[in-house]
């Protein structure tokens, strides 16, 4: 699979490691240009690549990580997503430490704002409750596997990523709808940083 990330910061670095070890193709992006990410790209190998947001969204599979206030803007410079799973992996952050705050989407949870930019996009709520260093390390533990929640509206799109996150190590776990699911593990929700194992 050829997987395009839209960010280049510590999730998506985690996420590019994860899915290169499974041989995937990984096409990093972020708002400096390719030639800002020369060097992480020779760091992760002759799968790692970098491009243009618009160019990375072109990848089989998108993985959006990056910081709240930008999606509004990563969003403007995409082509249109039809059918294209988007992997959501923001936090509705408004502002960060020293005073966190959490965007107020009305009766909008962070995924259907999320869908409502991507027109066509099939998205899909996954690794944003998890700190980036759960993300990062080993999923598999003596104890079990890290659980990966996730919601969507699309079936497919969730099997797709629940697939692919299950050959990373994780133990997806399927929460339903953006609405309903996207709630519990989004800021605030009461699954959002629980970290959990699921025993095999």
């Amino acid at each position: 699979m050829r997987i395009g990330m839209l960010g280049a910061g510590t999730v998506a670095q985690a996420l590019a490691r994860h899915a290169i070890r499974q041989g995937h193709e990984v096409v990093l992006s972020n708002s400096r240009g390719p030639g800002s990410l020369a060097p992480l790209v020779r760091e992760l190998g002759p799968l790692a690549g970098a491009a243009t947001p618009a160019e990375a969204a072109g990848a089989d599979l998108v993985v959006l990580a990056v910081g709240w206030p930008r999606v509004p803007e990563v969003a403007a410079v995409l082509p249109r997503l039809d059918g294209t799973v988007v992997v959501d992996a923001t936090n509705q952050f408004a502002s960060l430490h020293p005073k966190p705050r959490i965007a107020d989407l009305g009766d909008l949870t962070g995924s259907e704002y999320v869908a409502s930019l991507l027109p066509g996009a099939r998205v899909v709520k996954a690794f944003n409750s998890l700190f980036a260093q759960y993300i990062a390390a080993d999923p598999r533990h003596a104890a079990g596997r890290q659980v990966l929640f996730l919601a969507g509206d699309d079936a497919g799109a969730k099997r797709t990523v629940s697939g692919l996150a299950d050959s990373f190590g994780f133990a997806p776990v399927d929460l339903g709808p953006l609405r309903e699911g996207g709630r519990l593990i989004q800021l605030g929700g009461p699954l959002s940083a629980l970290h959990v194992l699921k025993q095999d």
